[in-house]
């Protein structure tokens, strides 16, 4: 959810140099919805974002695409349809995934790596 709340990317170098038009309320009416952001995120939650970004690369290729597409809200049907298996493969799967990630960083917190 961090990544989604990252202000929008918006490409170097053109500008509006035209003022802003106020307009009056009865205008507005008929005008497109404004559309709300919620808040950035803070530095340590982008930190956070980063960190876990990382321990993707500890999976295979496959792991990671299932990894992401589960965190990116896709469904089961979908998912099982891109990895041409059954739901309950792809569950496992996934599970697998999260152990290997799980498993992983628990060694690194035992060596004293992580804190």
């Amino acid at each position: 959810m961090t990544a989604r709340r990252l202000p929008p990317v918006r490409v170097q170098g053109y500008f509006n140099s035209w003022p802003p038009i106020a307009r009056h309320s009865w205008e507005v009416l008929g005008a497109e919805e404004v559309i709300y952001r919620p808040l950035p995120p803070t530095p340590q939650a982008i930190e956070r974002m980063l960190e876990a970004m990382g321990w993707v690369l500890w999976l295979e290729l496959e792991q990671r695409h299932l990894v992401w597409m589960r965190a990116d809200g896709y469904r089961w049907r979908e998912i099982t349809r891109r990895f041409g298996c059954d739901r309950t493969t792809a569950w496992r799967r996934w599970q697998g995934a999260l152990v290997r990630v799980s498993e992983r960083l628990n060694l690194a917190i035992s060596a004293g790596v992580l804190t």
